[in-house]
């Protein structure tokens, strides 16, 4: 009985969570409800996984409406692997967040901060798992509603401005994306994204579709980051309390890039250019400016938190690169990227803001010679760094390897070589860490430090892990990322 319900179990579980959280007025009581909360949902999103895998496309009907009338969940290749992605870093931020919500937090703030992370996993998972365009948007506005609070619970002044930049775009990118949806909705008479793939058959050079692609693209890149709409980003990621910074590094912008993906391949019908609107070529010029102008931006960053901003943005170019290549190879190489950045930048971020626990700072120029006290949190922080220039033995590495053999089949050579370069300025930013952290001596930040907890080394050590394990033997999640890709590329919702 409780399996049929899965679909919509992944998203209540974190509201009611979120519910509790806010009830207790306590930070550990809060804490405690939500890693619980994290942990149920995290199990049910494994087993809405192996569902999928075993019988295919699930459809939840909220109420039992007709999709035409009502509310439709669906749940196919594409969307649990998403699901299971933001589930699973969602339990391993709750277990990392204790002792660093404790150093960052205001006391009395720490129940309301678990309630905001659990409202914007919701919201999240909900983005993921609904068939309606409309309540996508609902969704949306939970989770940024959430995220703007969460950045502003840090305790530097300057988080505040940062939520408030961030609050600015995110509102103009959801505005956008509404504005595309009803226009959606009067060319076809329908909110359900299944339905509007079907309708659209009859109309798809219709300028008013062709005006709503371009909204909804312009809304969801905003808040996906993608180069030039970037601005927001590096403020948010670096004064965001360390365990707002790893979910909405791990997890935010990934599920835009869902959406995203989403409307382009099932609703604009398996093709990412409607009429006259190239998207695909738009889509490769802005990853391609992404990739090497924000990584070039992170060579010259201080603070490791804004380095690891800047990268990020190089690195969403990969996967929209990956989109726009728009052929199985290409395509899986960009879902693969995709989860991969996922795992190397939450350990990125959980290893310095471990390192800010201890030594107190995030500045480069601070933090000489803090692997020889931090050995095993710097350890992670390279791994991480390593997955990110794709080094062989990495995660990085095979989605790389995909995006360059998609880049092939699509007859672009160029493109191929272009992804190489990119990767070379990786090599200059995380260069700088590697040398600073590990081949200085010590300053005084890093000699005053002493080895993270274990309740931070263990979750920031599984994200590792797993950038190295998949880099070995990719075969489980290289498998999740092509099935998503041919789901997306049959077209069907």
């Amino acid at each position: 009985m409780i399996a049929s319900h899965l679909p919509v179990l992944v998203i209540l579980i974190p509201l009611l969570g979120a519910v509790l959280a806010a009830l207790s007025r306590h930070g550990f009581a809060a804490w405690l409800i939500a890693l619980l909360a994290s942990a149920a949902m995290a199990a049910a999103s494994l087993a809405l996984l192996f569902r999928v895998q075993a019988e295919g496309m699930i459809s939840y009907r909220i109420g039992g409406w007709a999709p035409e009338l009502g509310i439709e969940y669906r749940i196919d290749a594409f969307n649990v692997l998403i699901v299971v992605l933001v589930s699973v870093v969602a339990l391993l931020t709750m277990i990392y967040a204790r002792r660093s919500v404790l150093a960052e937090i205001i006391p009395e703030r720490i129940a309301w901060f678990y309630t905001m992370m659990l409202l914007c996993v919701a919201g999240l998972l909900g983005i993921a798992v609904t068939g309606d365009a409309f309540n996508a948007f609902v969704f949306l506005e939970i989770s940024s509603l959430a995220t703007y609070t969460l950045i502003a619970l840090g305790r530097d002044r300057r988080a505040l401005v940062a939520a408030y930049q961030y609050l600015i775009v995110g509102t103009i990118g959801a505005t956008l994306y509404v504005i595309g949806v009803g226009l959606i909705y009067l060319s076809t008479g329908t909110l359900n994204l299944g339905l509007i793939a079907e309708r659209l058959a009859g109309i798809e050079g219709s300028r008013a579709l062709i005006v709503a692609e371009a909204f909804i693209a312009v809304g969801i890149c905003l808040k996906l980051a993608l180069f030039p709409l970037h601005a927001w980003l590096p403020n948010a990621y670096a004064y965001a309390p360390s365990s707002a910074a790893v979910l909405l590094a791990s997890t935010a912008t990934k599920v835009a890039i869902y959406l995203l993906a989403r409307f382009l391949f099932t609703v604009f019908g398996g093709h990412v250019d409607v009429g006259a609107l190239p998207i695909g070529a738009i889509l490769i010029v802005l990853s391609v400016a992404a990739m090497f102008i924000a990584s070039a931006a992170a060579v010259f960053q201080n603070d490791v938190k804004r380095i690891l901003a800047f990268s990020s943005v190089g690195q969403v170019g990969y996967i929209t690169l990956g989109l726009a290549l728009a052929n199985p190879t290409g395509l899986a190489g960009g879902l693969l990227h995709l989860v991969n950045h996922a795992l190397m930048k939450g350990a990125a971020f959980m290893a310095i803001g471990a390192i800010v626990l201890r030594a107190g700072t995030a500045k480069l120029d601070e933090l000489s010679g803090i692997g020889r006290t931090m050995p095993w949190t710097s350890a992670a922080l390279t791994v991480a760094g390593l997955g990110l220039i794709g080094v062989p033995g990495t995660s990085g590495f095979v989605s790389k390897y995909y995006l360059i053999l998609g880049a092939l089949e699509a007859g672009f050579g160029w493109l191929a070589i272009l992804i190489v370069a990119s990767s070379v300025i990786a090599v200059l930013y995380v260069g700088r860490i590697v040398e600073v952290v590990w081949f200085r001596e010590p300053a005084e930040a890093a000699r005053a430090s002493r080895e993270a907890p274990l309740e931070l080394l263990l979750p920031m050590w599984v994200l590792a892990g797993a950038t190295i394990w998949f880099g070995i033997d990719a075969e489980w999640p290289a498998g999740l990322a092509a099935a998503a890709a041919r789901q997306l590329l049959g077209g069907a919702p």
